[in-house]
């Protein structure tokens, strides 16, 4: 088992496709995300690697603009991957904008590979959070919580309470926090256990009508906690000017040192 909790054949299948994709790009970061993140991993989970890379500035400078994502998806060997890689300066406007899945990507935990630009960016992202992570948590939360009235799972409702205790404890803390199983205590859901002992035991085990019920007020209440949260936020409305011009000065003398 890796550190990462993956077994010995899921970790090579995730070397083998990350070889394959670094040989192609340069990787800033390589993240793995979903419920492996989440702290409620299945043993069929996908391996949810979500990167961040840098293109050469020489390709910056052309004609025709490089592509900004790339995504793979396939099964392995029984291994299902899901990779998604986003440029830098893309993943550094979302940043600024508040997306929380290019801020996991920075500043979580559970990285598959990291690099020296990773290590310089953390800080400077960190000084750039804002209460505009609202509004990413927050739809996000709320589409989730759709997905789960539609098809019931414990693995739907378990997504709707992290990505509104996540989004809860950054406003309130200032700290990114992915892992369920982390924040559950603060925010007195100690009973979540229960529920992430029984997505980890299948990743399409159901939610029946009665547990369904039993936490439907309990994730309104969540949401609504993720609301107030904003109002006593003790991040600034946006990203300070200082640490946004920081952010792209780094970008450009990160640009101009590999052009050179």
């Amino acid at each position: 088992m890796s550190a990462l909790g993956l077994t010995d054949h899921q970790q090579a299948i995730a070397d083998r496709a990350l070889a394959e994709e670094s040989a192609r790009r340069e990787h800033v970061v390589v993240y793995l995300s979903g419920a492996h993140a989440y702290g409620f991993p299945s043993p069929d989970s996908d391996l949810d690697l979500k990167a961040i890379h840098a293109a050469s500035a020489r390709s910056l400078l052309g004609l025709t603009p490089p592509a900004l994502t790339f995504d793979r998806a396939e099964i392995i060997e029984g291994v299902e991957i899901d990779y998604t890689s986003n440029e830098l300066a893309h993943a550094l406007s979302g940043i600024l904008l508040g997306n929380g899945n290019f801020l996991e990507r920075v500043l979580g935990r559970t990285f598959v590979t990291t690099s020296t630009m990773h290590d310089e960016l953390r800080p400077l992202v960190r000084s750039c959070l804002s209460r505009r992570v609202h509004k990413h948590y927050r739809g996000f939360a709320a589409n989730q919580q759709r997905a789960l009235e539609k098809e019931p799972t414990v693995k739907k409702l378990l997504y709707v309470l992290r990505t509104a205790l996540t989004g809860t404890h950054l406003l309130t803390r200032g700290e990114l926090e992915t892992d369920l199983t982390l924040l559950v205590d603060d925010y007195e859901l100690g009973d979540a256990r229960a529920l992430v002992a029984a997505k980890r035991a299948g990743e399409r085990t159901a939610a029946d009508p009665a547990l369904l019920e039993a936490w439907r007020p309990r994730l309104d209440a969540a949401l609504r906690g993720l609301d107030h949260a904003l109002a006593s936020s003790v991040l600034p409305e946006a990203p300070p000017e200082d640490a946004a011009r920081a952010l792209e000065a780094w970008l450009v003398d990160t640009r101009c040192a590999r052009l050179a």
